[in-house]
């Protein structure tokens, strides 16, 4: 063998160890990960492959890994799972949550930890194939949908007391023909003194096998004792749970409507659903005395809502810490406990083989201010911020650029410094070095 030759296979035999050695494409290390679907709250390395998570634990050699991000301080938890949002942008209708009331989901997920929302019911069987096509297939955020028990959605309230649009049919066969994207069926804003609205979606959700969610309405011949004892069944959900006690939340003594109490115990589920006018300290505080907690944490995200109380997910997962509940359980509303209710157990853990949509959280010490839909204030002294996510393994947000080097660093004409095996936003990666 000549000299050349022989130098020629060292080096490729050299490039094929380094390979060999780089198992994963992006290693978080030290930070506290906290994953309530295989009972993990301890330090540990999350390895990531080809967008899925490929090894949890107490250590793993960095060596391993084509890139490293070094997240000691922060927790690394499942992407947080919204299931209560408004994102049927872009129809231009107004007055319309399947239009001007909604917003694109992408400048509200991931800067606050998010990488799955559920769309709460902005779309119907008539118009949920325009939703998909202009929000769901075009959004970097995993959208999935409550499909309307209103075959015309969202659309206000002409279309949404029209109780001959509400169809069974037609709405249970949209959501098989979308089964795993449109996972429940919504009844929203009912105002008159039929049960027909909840009966024909629980209805629909039995043929699709899918949840119910119901917004109440404002109706009050109709109690949500009868709802919940002659309608709805185990894994239904109730959202908007801590709201003023219009929806008959509360006693006139002031104390949790009773009824609420033996629901939970029989399985119904109760989601948060914030927004812009459905929660409020009073009802939340006395709910925490009477140890009736959210199965899950939601925003009700829309245009009225993200800049009056709500803000955003970390903001209301932080009102949670103010009122006592612990960071754990917190995390645990918000990414395993959805997963489940919405039947996407896939989602909302670090499993090995999940999809690697992650959240690194801080918590930042100090004096803060949370505001109810009243613009009461409950101070606290903890709130969380989402210093990175990642959807599939990408870094789709940095707030700190924890994942970049300094630019002094760098050379003089320097470029992108991402790369497509952890950079949402990379859209070239390098070529390896030529044999």
């Amino acid at each position: 063998m000549t000299i050349n030759c022989w130098t020629r296979l060292c080096l490729v035999l050299a490039l094929a160890g380094v390979a060999s050695a780089q198992d994963y494409d992006l290693l978080l290390q030290g930070g506290h990960v906290i994953d309530p679907r295989n009972s993990i709250s301890a330090v540990r390395d999350v390895a990531i492959k080809d967008g899925r998570i490929a090894a949890v634990a107490a250590k793993i050699d960095p060596a391993t890994a084509f890139k490293v991000i070094e997240v000691g301080g922060l927790y690394v938890t499942p992407g947080l799972i919204d299931i209560h949002v408004h994102v049927f942008a872009g129809t231009g209708e107004r007055g319309s949550y399947a239009g001007d009331n909604s917003v694109y989901p992408d400048g509200f997920t991931f800067r606050s930890g998010v990488t799955t929302v559920v769309d709460a019911g902005c779309a119907g069987w008539r118009n949920f194939q325009n939703f998909k096509d202009r929000v769901i297939d075009r959004s970097r955020t995993r959208v999935l949908a409550f499909i309307n028990i209103v075959g015309n959605g969202m659309r206000g309230g002409r279309y949404e007391q029209n109780l001959n649009d509400m169809q069974v049919e037609p709405t249970a066969n949209m959501a098989l023909e979308h089964k795993g994207l449109i996972v429940g069926v919504k009844s929203a804003h009912f105002s008159g003194p039929e049960w027909d609205p909840y009966i024909r979606a629980v209805e629909a959700g039995k043929i699709a096998n899918i949840p119910v969610m119901v917004d109440f309405g404002s109706a009050r011949v109709r109690t949500i004792a009868e709802l919940f004892t002659k309608y709805f069944r185990p894994g239904d959900i109730y959202t908007h749970c801590y709201a003023g006690g219009g929806r008959g939340e509360m006693t006139p003594e002031g104390r949790i409507n009773p009824a609420i109490l033996e629901a939970q115990k029989r399985g119904i589920i109760f989601d948060v659903g914030h927004g812009g006018g459905s929660f409020v300290f009073r009802t939340a505080v006395q709910a925490f005395k009477e140890g009736y907690y959210p199965n899950s944490i939601s925003t009700d995200l829309h245009t009225s809502s993200m800049n009056a109380g709500m803000k955003d997910m970390a903001n209301v997962m932080s009102k949670f810490l103010a009122l006592g509940m612990k960071l754990d359980d917190v995390i645990l509303r918000s990414t395993w406990n959805p997963a489940k209710q919405i039947k996407r157990e896939d989602l909302g853990n670090l499993s090995v083989g999940s999809p690697a949509d992650i959240a690194v959280l801080r918590v930042e010490k100090g004096e803060f201010g949370f505001l109810d839909q009243a613009g009461a204030r409950l101070k606290g002294n903890q709130k969380l911020t989402a210093e990175m996510t990642l959807r599939d393994g990408k870094v789709v947000w940095d707030l700190n650029g924890l994942g970049r080097p300094d630019w002094n660093t760098l050379p003089k004409d320097y470029r992108s410094t991402g790369d497509s095996r952890w950079d949402a936003y990379s859209r070239e990666r390098p070529a390896a070095p030529a044999p």
